[in-house]
Formats: structure tokens, sequence, C-alpha cells
């Protein structure tokens, strides 16, 4: 079974919806970097309050601290038995120190939820949140394009597979597409 899985995607594709999903039932953890910064900020430990200093000026967290806390949360005993990251790596700095953690082979899947923009554009409106606008959401898709495309094209260039999933649909169809392409991994890696 893939073990080391990572789901990437814009902003609005459904990444932690399914991730949470997937993870549940296949007993993976799911290593989500929100979540991550959340802990690291409640702990309150030195790195935990850095991350409060730079979360708290409005900044995005820098690729050298983002690394050092997926490094720690990967250490942990919970991910052992298999994780899926969700937010991590967003740029090519962050992906060269995964590859570096993980070792070669070290990421089984790379899943990414491709949908169009007017339907990430129409499902972030939708949550109502005040700093959903249509300006702000197609800046935070620029931004992912600009910093996290690179990512792949990275990936590929170190011999990492990326496989492209269609994120149209139900959660339950998405999350079928995405089983049936973890089951595949699993025959392909099984000996013969």
């Amino acid at each position: 079974m893939a073990k080391r899985v990572l789901i990437m995607g814009p902003p609005g594709s459904g990444k932690g919806t399914q991730a949470a999903k997937i993870c549940a039932k296949r007993g993976l953890d799911h290593v989500s970097t929100g979540d991550i910064l959340r802990e690291a900020m409640r702990a309150g430990s030195e790195i935990g309050r850095k991350v409060k200093a730079v979360v708290d000026s409005g900044n995005l967290v820098g690729d050298e601290l983002m690394c050092e806390l997926v490094k720690d949360r990967l250490a942990e005993e919970r991910a052992q038995p298999g994780f899926m990251l969700d937010g991590f790596p967003r740029t090519v700095p962050q992906a060269e120190a995964l590859l570096s953690m993980l070792g070669k082979g070290g990421i089984e899947a790379v899943l990414l939820l491709r949908v169009p923009e007017e339907e990430i554009v129409e499902r972030l409106l939708a949550r109502g949140r005040t700093d959903d606008t249509r300006e702000t959401i197609r800046h935070r898709l620029e931004v992912y394009e600009k910093e996290t495309e690179p990512v792949l094209r990275y990936l590929e260039s170190q011999g990492v597979d990326i496989v492209v999933i269609d994120g149209l649909g139900s959660v339950e169809l998405i999350a079928e597409r995405i089983e049936s392409v973890l089951d595949a991994v699993n025959q392909s890696e099984e000996p013969a």
C-alpha cells in the first residue's frame, strides 16, 4: 500500500477534504501544514513562538521553518504507519528538503487534483468567508501557479510520478478516483 503520499492542488480543489477521507479509510496520518502550524503555536515552544510571530505579522512561514516543522511532524510515531501530506511542499526548496528527508523513492504517490478555475472561485465563494472575494481568490490562484507549479516540474525532474485526478464531482466520486490510483500504485509496487 502506498504509505507516503502527497496530495496537491490549488486552494479550493478539495485537498483537505479528500486527505481526511482517504487517511481515515486507509489508516494513514493526515499531515496538514495548517494543522502543523496551529499545533506549533498552541504548544508555545520556541519554534511555535517563531511561527506565531510570522503568522501574526501576516506573512507566510518561510521554507526553513516550515521544513523543520514538517520534519519533526513526520518523525512522530503517528506518521510511521504512513502519511498523506497536504499543503507541503509549496516551493521548490521545500520539495528539495522533502526528498532529502525521505530519501530516494521516499514519495510513493503524488496526487494532483485538477479543478477548473471558475469552479474553484465558486467553491471558495460558497464558503462565505469575508476574506474570500473574487479578487483575493484569483490572487491566491496566481500565487499557487507561480510558486507551486514549479514544484511539480521539479518533482517530475527527480523521477517522481504525478497522477492528475479530475477534481470535479461529488466528494465520494473524487475519493473513488483517488482510491483507484492508490490501488494501482500498490499493485505496481508488489513483487511479481
